[in-house]
């Protein structure tokens, strides 16, 4: 049986970043970053509304999956990440796997996107045991289907360096391109029911939320 959480998964996301031993100086870089991103305007998302565009994308044991076949059974939660580098996304995907049963309960299937190659994903699956595929987007054409893509700043991308993260090493195109983290809620149709897009990597969708938009879509 999974835990019960005494804590949402953004209180806990704040928790592990008062943790780390971090300069102040490269906490400004991070959070100037996010502003100079969102003064930009980039990495909106689609619209709740909007219908999703169809895809077909492969999993960790590099097995095509399609959206519209998935969409046959029931609805999906598309929840865009950065990657299996990411700290945040990992506590991301940890928290899902714990509303997993409550997902198959609703009829609905979890899809995870993410800008690396397949073998990344098999990280990321065995590090969680995870019970949901993880897509790759290689070549980031689904990320900016869904209007999700940004370059990281020059200045964030001096820090990552200075912490040993060469993006390029990770990203499948070898870019400084990254999706928004985002989770959007479909229905049978493919049609946004809610979704959750922010620039501030540092916040996520409630797995909770993410059940409560779910529940009059069975």
């Amino acid at each position: 049986m999974n835990p019960v959480k005494t804590t949402s998964l953004n209180d806990e996301i704040q928790q592990m970043l008062a943790g780390l031993n971090m300069p102040q100086e490269i906490r400004a870089i991070l959070q100037q970053g996010v502003e100079k991103l969102r003064e930009q305007g980039v990495g909106q998302g689609l619209s709740v509304g909007a219908m999703a565009p169809d895809f077909q994308l492969a999993n960790q044991a590099s097995r095509r999956v399609k959206l519209s076949e998935v969409l046959a059974k029931g609805p999906v939660v598309l929840k865009f990440i950065r990657g299996e580098w990411c700290p945040i996304c990992n506590m991301e995907v940890a928290a899902l796997k714990l509303i997993a049963p409550q997902l198959k309960e609703i009829g609905a299937t979890l899809l995870v996107i993410n800008p690396q190659k397949p073998d990344k994903s098999v990280v990321l699956q065995d590090k969680h045991a995870l019970g949901f595929d993880i897509l790759s987007d290689e070549k980031q054409e689904i990320i900016r289907k869904f209007n999700l893509q940004f370059t990281v700043p020059v200045p964030v991308q001096e820090v990552y360096k200075t912490i040993g993260l060469n993006l390029p090493e990770h990203t499948a195109d070898g870019s400084w391109n990254l999706p928004v983290p985002a989770t959007f809620v479909l229905d049978k149709e493919g049609v946004i029911h809610a979704c959750h897009v922010d620039v501030n990597y540092m916040r996520r969708m409630e797995p909770a939320d993410i059940l409560e938009t779910l529940r009059p879509l069975r």
